[in-house]
Parts: C-alpha cells; sequence; structure tokens
C-alpha cells in the first residue's frame, strides 16, 4: 500500500492521483492499481516520475475509477508494475499526438526526450472533444504546441521524413494519424481492458500482422503498421 499526495479533479470526469514513494517505469508504461473497495485491479498509464512518488492522470469511467476520484491525501491504495513495454526515445525530432485522456503517458516521454535530446526538435499535438486540460505542462519542453478542441488534431499535424511520431488517444484518432503520416516511424499506444496486466488472462488480444499479441504483454505501444491496414 502507498500512500496517496493529493487526488485532484483537472476537468470533467478527469482527475490527477500522485502517490509518494520510490517508484521505477518508462515512457508508456503502465501500473496496475487496486483500493480496498474495488474487485478487480485497474490499468493507469504513468503520467509522470519524479523525486516525491509517481504521478496518474486518469479519467472516471466505471465504479473502479469512480471510487479512486474519492480518495484524498493520506489515503493508502495498492499498486504494482511498472507493465507493459514502452516508448522508445528516438534520435532525431519527435512529434507526439495525444487525444483525450490519452495525452496522460505523453508528458513523460516529453521530459524524458528533452532531457535526453535537447538538440532535438519537439512537436506537440493535442486534441480534446469539449475542454482541454493539463496542456500547461507542455510549454516548457515543447517547440511547438498544438491545442485544438472539437476539431481533427491529426489534420494539423505537419509531416517530416527526419521525425518520428508517437500517438496515444481513442482508436480513430489514431488511425486517422495512421492514414496520415503512414510510416513505420509511427508508433501507437493502445488501451484494452485488462485483469491481470501480466498475459495471463489473455483478455486483451488483439490480431497483428505477427499474429495475436496481448495488449498488456507485448503493448501497449505498437508500430502502428503491425496493427493498421495498408
Amino acid at each position: 500500500m502507498a500512500e496517496i499526495i493529493y487526488n485532484k479533479k483537472k476537468a470533467d470526469n478527469i482527475y490527477k492521483m500522485k502517490i509518494r514513494g520510490e517508484f521505477k517505469g518508462k515512457q508508456g508504461q503502465f501500473y496496475m492499481i487496486k483500493s480496498e473497495n474495488t474487485f478487480l485491479n485497474r490499468p493507469i498509464s504513468i503520467h509522470d516520475i519524479d523525486g516525491d512518488g509517481i504521478t496518474f492522470l486518469y479519467q472516471v469511467k466505471g465504479e473502479g475509477t469512480k471510487y479512486f476520484s474519492k480518495l484524498n491525501e493520506g489515503n493508502e491504495i495498492k499498486l504494482y508494475g511498472p507493465l507493459g513495454n514502452h516508448f522508445e526515445l528516438p534520435n532525431e525530432n519527435l512529434t507526439l499526438i495525444g487525444g483525450g485522456i490519452g495525452t496522460a503517458p505523453l508528458y513523460l516521454v516529453a521530459k524524458r526526450f528533452k532531457e535526453k535530446y535537447r538538440d532535438k526538435k519537439l512537436a506537440v499535438y493535442l486534441g480534446f472533444t469539449k475542454e482541454s486540460y493539463e496542456t500547461e505542462i507542455y510549454s516548457k519542453l515543447a517547440d511547438e504546441l498544438y491545442i485544438d478542441i472539437g476539431g481533427i488534431i491529426t489534420n494539423k499535424v505537419k509531416i517530416a521524413d527526419d521525425t518520428t511520431y508517437f500517438a496515444c488517444g481513442p482508436e480513430i484518432m489514431m488511425k486517422s494519424a495512421w492514414k496520415r503520416i503512414h510510416s513505420d516511424k509511427l508508433f501507437v499506444s493502445l488501451e484494452s481492458k485488462m485483469a491481470c496486466g501480466v498475459g495471463a488472462c489473455l483478455g486483451c488480444n488483439i490480431e497483428t500482422k505477427g499474429g495475436n499479441k496481448k495488449v498488456c504483454k507485448d503493448g501497449p505501444v505498437f508500430n502502428a503498421a503491425e496493427v493498421y491496414d495498408e
């Protein structure tokens, strides 16, 4: 069990929770989180890690996350991880494309990319349906920052040969990114219902060009060319 430092509402059904302790994790990985009043673990991607603890930006979708949203400073919660693979930071320019709560894992990507490659360009595109949230944290990291509300963020993305692309968001957004970029330099983080997080329950199987794979163990990060049709 670990102690909650804060659990703040950031927008409608969007919360940011920080948990005290020493945690490990690479950009794009996730933790399975469980409280005393939830039966199943919930997979939530890492939003940030620093010297004080680990941060999760999450959306209330069901009873489990609804219960999480009611937790306060000093309450305890159980979590294990990090799980899954991660976004490999490229030694070239990087463009991040996020939609809604899919923006959550991209902050740690942006932070660590700029720590490692200060001379490389970072462009960030963030799209939301009704209201934006947690966008100001990118202003000190991104060389270019684009925010769209109610539109199609992928239409704004600039395409270049010397750039790698990471996307996370609704499936329709990532398919749109694939149609525009259509390159093996596009990597997507997939979302799937999962109970165990380690590939045992087989609940998150997906079809890929390399056969059936598990989002929790083989992903959540995949090359877009592996999961989307030509």
